[in-house]
């Protein structure tokens, strides 16, 4: 996600969603360094994890509309949604309420005017994070999905069937659901159809997502997907990306949407800094090693 200054996104992640931070880095890509903010469980397990690009700094910000992931659905205990609407309202955040899918959700943005959704679901065993004050019981258990908006469907649903392991399980007004790999919580995409949508933008900017990261077992599990993607004829698949913690391959989706399939180091993001220390220090970038005392004087200040 693009979001707007570091302070406010660190906060607002780790003060009123209650969410680790595993990983302060910044973005590998580019000349200029921007912040990259891992936030999750304990360990930063697959499914847990949301990622941040503070773009206040930088003065770029995106263009909002269809071609985008338009929303971030985090799972929570439905018991917990009584929880979650007093502490939006306690620390001034507005909110909707909505369902969808027979989903009940709490709806509202973050600073950086990224719609998040807090999802009541009844059997999610993901363990959260409990060190940022938020109870066991009502804490954020992952990502529940996301939702991709687009002017037009058909090309979306033959990627997901045809390239990306996806089923539609259903069907809703304008929206359809896509499950991939097991399915469930954690492994939902839901295109919400808008022909009247202008396109959005796709570079990194202040108030839109810029990517959503697939998990995938292996690295020949990766390469097989890259294969399988150009031989279908989705030739906009990048190389694979050394990203210090896992590597990762991009496709451009038909819908317009960015897909990435990464796959974990063994280390995880334990790879650079102890559990212990997980999340509390700054990390250099390696490709950007040589860079270190720029970088870090460059970048906003970050306080925690």
């Amino acid at each position: 996600m693009c979001t707007g200054t570091a302070q406010e996104d660190y906060d607002f992640h780790t003060g009123l969603l209650g969410l680790k931070s595993v990983k302060k880095t910044a973005l590998y890509d580019g000349t200029v360094p921007i912040y990259h903010l891992y936030y999750a469980n304990d360990l930063g397990d697959e499914s847990t994890i949301l990622t941040c690009f503070p773009m206040r700094q930088s003065g770029r910000v995106g263009r909002k509309g269809s071609g985008q992931v338009s929303a971030i659905s985090l799972s929570v205990p439905v018991s917990s949604l009584d929880f979650w609407r007093g502490r939006l309202k306690d620390e001034g955040y507005d909110y909707g309420e909505r369902e969808r899918f027979g989903e009940p959700m709490l709806v509202f943005e973050n600073p950086g005017h990224i719609e998040y959704e807090l999802v009541g679901i009844a059997d999610d065993d993901r363990k959260p994070w409990t060190g940022s004050g938020v109870p066991a019981d009502m804490g954020i258990r992952g990502t529940h999905g996301v939702t991709v908006s687009v002017r037009d469907v058909e090309a979306s649903m033959e990627f997901m069937e045809a390239g990306w392991n996806g089923r539609k399980t259903m069907e809703e007004g304008n929206h359809i659901r896509y499950e991939v790999g097991e399915g469930g919580t954690g492994a939902i995409v839901d295109f919400r159809l808008d022909s009247s949508l202008p396109a959005g933008s796709w570079t990194f900017g202040e108030g839109i997502v810029h990517h959503v990261a697939f998990a995938v077992d292996s690295l020949d599990v990766q390469t097989g997907v890259k294969a399988h993607l150009e031989g279908l004829g989705y030739t906009d698949v990048s190389d694979r990306k050394d990203r210090g913690y896992f590597e990762s391959v991009y496709v451009r989706t038909p819908g317009g949407a960015l897909f990435e399939a990464t796959v974990s180091k063994p280390e995880g993001f334990t790879i650079d800094e102890s559990y212990e220390n997980l999340g509390k220090d700054f990390q250099i970038p390696p490709v950007f090693a040589d860079q270190a005392e720029w970088i870090k004087s460059y970048l906003e200040p970050l306080h925690y």
